[in-house]
């Protein structure tokens, strides 16, 4: 008995039609990536193991996919072995698929240094895989879109990168998207003032779950976590932190000024957000929101988080600025900031809200009914001409009853038959019918491509 097929847990197939929204995603990151001056890099879908293990801690080292080794694996690996789940994974296993983009990016820097123009601008759009637990919204397998600029602290790279997510999503349709931003010396400096430099891990996840468990939860936690009632007490501004971008900057100001960290923090996102507010953005809004950490041990700067509006999807975008990304490598002191978008995610919102266009999923213009080898032969002399003015059209392949063939046109969403028999070859002419209204009219070549057009 054959075997049911089946795709890995985790995993997807993507029809036609999806496909092609994709792509249309891709396309608009695409053509606004260059257009701010990005190139393009593609890195293996699969790396030296120890290129990425070690790199993200020991959770994500058990997330990594590992490839065993070709041949006999077993060959060096001894029985003790067999006893020592690293040991025996280094000996049998060399190489691993990619987690992210940004350790591959990494080791590409330092790889390529001497051929890079820095500052280095990349975007790289290819999938990554985590042998992640698969639940809604989460795969093993999904992409990553991914803009950085390395080799530069300057912050005119942060008011580029939110001028970038405002041009994307103004270009996808998705008007009003909210880019949220932070500054890691902002969160260190508040630590700071409170006196719970140690505790700034801890502090920091309690207060990213405030719209959450709300005040009372996150004051819970930083008390469970061994966060002083009295420090507690000096962020008291930060549950009840509103007002404008300019008028949370002030109070920021304020509430850090026995810090000199945060104050470089302050700094830094008023230099943004005043610079963002001057030039203008198309549609999006830029919000302050001191609650943002996204990862704190591996930013250094600014904080990026994009929100969707009208739709409860989490993030659809992210990044920050990191000052030492090649230094896993040996190249210190090589600064950069970056940002991702969240394809799936972004897919999903445009998707609930209705706003990818009819043409995105446009199939073939017209289908030519095949009578017969002479007519085919007629058809196909027309096809080429038609295929090199870029109209999409296509011939059926057998000489089968017509109702077989108009069935085929209808299930693929043709919207055109052209009908090629003995009259219309005698005449030079093309019959085209329109299989939603019915309508059919006898054209030359000429007004064959104007109605197809």
């Amino acid at each position: 008995m054959a075997q049911k097929p089946s795709i890995p847990k985790g995993t997807r197939d993507f029809s036609p039609a999806e496909v092609a929204k994709r792509n249309y995603i891709s396309s608009k990151m695409k053509h606004h990536f260059e257009v701010y001056g990005f190139q393009p890099i593609e890195t293996p879908s699969f790396e030296n193991s120890e290129t990425l293990m070690g790199k993200y801690g020991e959770e994500g080292d058990r997330l990594i996919f590992k490839i065993l080794n070709s041949g006999d694996f077993l060959d060096k690996v001894s029985p003790e072995m067999l006893q020592n789940y690293k040991q025996l994974t280094a000996k049998i296993s060399e190489k691993a698929l990619r987690y992210d983009l940004t350790v591959p990016f990494a080791r590409y820097v330092v790889q390529h240094q001497n051929e890079i123009e820095f500052p280095f601008k990349r975007y790289q759009i290819q999938p990554v895989w985590r042998a992640d637990r698969p639940q809604k919204g989460r795969f093993r397998e999904f992409y990553q879109c991914d803009a950085d600029v390395v080799g530069s602290t300057s912050l005119w790279q942060e008011v580029e990168l939110v001028q970038l997510y405002d041009a994307v999503f103004t270009d996808l349709g998705l008007l009003g998207a909210t880019i949220k931003i932070n500054n890691r010396k902002i969160l260190s400096g508040i630590a700071e003032v409170i006196g719970a430099s140690d505790k700034l891990i801890d502090f920091t996840v309690a207060l990213d779950k405030l719209d959450k468990i709300g005040e009372d939860g996150v004051k819970k936690e930083m008390l469970e976590k061994g966060i002083s009632e009295s420090a507690i007490a000096k962020v008291q501004p930060l549950f009840q932190f509103t007002g404008t971008v300019a008028e949370k900057i002030k109070k920021l100001s304020q509430l850090l000024a026995s810090s000199e960290e945060g104050q470089k923090g302050v700094a830094e996102l008023q230099f943004i957000c005043e610079t963002v507010e001057k030039l203008g953005l198309q549609s999006a809004v830029i919000d302050l929101d001191v609650t943002l950490a996204r990862g704190l041990n591996y930013y250094t700067g600014a904080i990026f988080e994009v929100v969707a509006p009208k739709v409860a999807m989490g993030s659809i975008g992210g990044g920050g600025r990191y000052d030492d990304l090649t230094g896993i490598f040996g190249l210190k002191n090589m600064s950069g900031v970056g940002i991702s978008f969240g394809l799936d995610r972004i897919y999903l919102v445009l998707e609930e809200l209705g706003l990818f266009p009819e043409t995105v999923t446009a199939t073939t213009k017209a289908l030519f009914i095949n009578y017969g080898q002479q007519e085919a032969l007629y058809a196909s002399a027309a096809l080429l001409k038609l295929r090199q003015a870029g109209i999409k059209v296509e011939l059926y392949p057998d000489a089968s009853k017509l109702a077989k063939q108009f069935q085929h046109a209808d299930k693929r969403g043709i919207p055109f038959a052209v009908l090629v028999g003995e009259q219309e070859i005698q005449s030079e002419k093309y019959s085209l019918k329109n299989l939603t209204t019915g309508e059919q009219q006898l054209l030359d070549f000429e007004a064959l491509v104007k109605a197809l057009s």
